[in-house]
């Protein structure tokens, strides 16, 4: 059966961190539909004084943040000591799990294109072992079809085995299409599936979608994508939704209030970072 639209959204311009000029298309007024999805934020600018400000130290709980630079540079800094940096095709997934503190420098580039998400944590991941991994280029397959080619960014396709997230399953792919190219994707029925017209528009479908705009897909066993007169990059997101309560306030997003009180009350106190043995297991 194929997937149908169920829901369309289009970005608006945010700014957000010490001053970065950006597109935000999902955040909390979309968690529920999206789920596990809780954001995502677009960049795209040749013009460094939208985002050289960076994001200066922050905390994060409960969330994993997966970012990819189609183009670009950015450099991480975080409370466990990795100091590490992302380029050209490349993804940094962090876990804050039971917290984290990281800061994102973004050095100046001849264009910032990529996009960030936030995947929701499981409740029973909520207070997980923070861990940082970067996902580097020679590391993403590159997998050619009849016109276009797909970057597997993460999870598998057609028995292609991808980064593994820890916690939640996902199938992350950079699809690039040429022009008036269909491209029929198959998915687990029951899959929360959605995509991002990162560059051109596209039919997905069978209905045309302008650029930078995401779209949640119905149940079903496979997606048809396809590109206009001309070339399309069109990111695939799929995993399964975790159907809990959400909490969220800023950079901590939990599933009750009480958790959410207990995350702000730590950082006043500073036992906001936990020490080893108190993981979870």
């Amino acid at each position: 059966m194929e997937r149908k639209i169920k829901a369309k959204v289009t970005g608006f311009r945010a700014v957000d961190g010490a001053g970065v000029s950006l597109v935000r298309v999902l955040g909390n007024e979309t968690a529920k539909m999206f789920d596990p999805i809780l954001m995502l934020d677009s960049f795209d600018s040749t013009n460094p004084s939208d985002y050289i400000a960076g994001f200066p130290m922050h905390p994060h709980r409960g969330i994993e943040t997966v970012s990819y630079l189609y183009k670009g540079k950015m450099i991480h800094k975080d409370t466990l000591g990795n100091v590490d940096s992302i380029g050209d095709g490349e993804v940094q997934w962090m876990n804050s799990g039971s917290g984290i503190e990281h800061e994102e420098q973004v050095p100046a580039s001849e264009r910032l294109l990529g996009v960030q998400l936030w995947l929701n944590l499981p409740q029973a991941d909520k207070m997980s072992q923070p861990t940082y991994t970067k996902i580097k280029r020679e590391d993403i397959k590159e997998i050619e079809f009849d016109g276009g080619f797909l970057r597997l960014l993460s999870g598998s396709y057609k028995g292609v085995q991808g980064h593994k997230g820890e916690h939640l399953p996902l199938d992350y792919y950079d699809i690039h299409l040429n022009e008036n190219t269909e491209f029929v994707i198959e998915t687990e029925a029951d899959d929360s599936v959605m995509v991002f017209t990162l560059i051109g528009d596209a039919y997905v479908s069978g209905q045309l979608i302008k650029e930078k705009t995401a779209v949640k897909l119905t149940d079903g066993d496979r997606l048809t994508l396809k590109s206009t007169d001309n070339p399309s990059q069109i990111l695939f997101i799929s995993s399964k939704a975790l159907n809990e309560e959400i909490s969220w306030a800023g950079p901590i997003v939990m599933n009750t209030k009480k958790e959410i009180q207990e995350a702000f009350s730590d950082l006043r106190n500073k036992t906001f970072i936990r020490d080893a043995i108190n993981f979870k297991k």
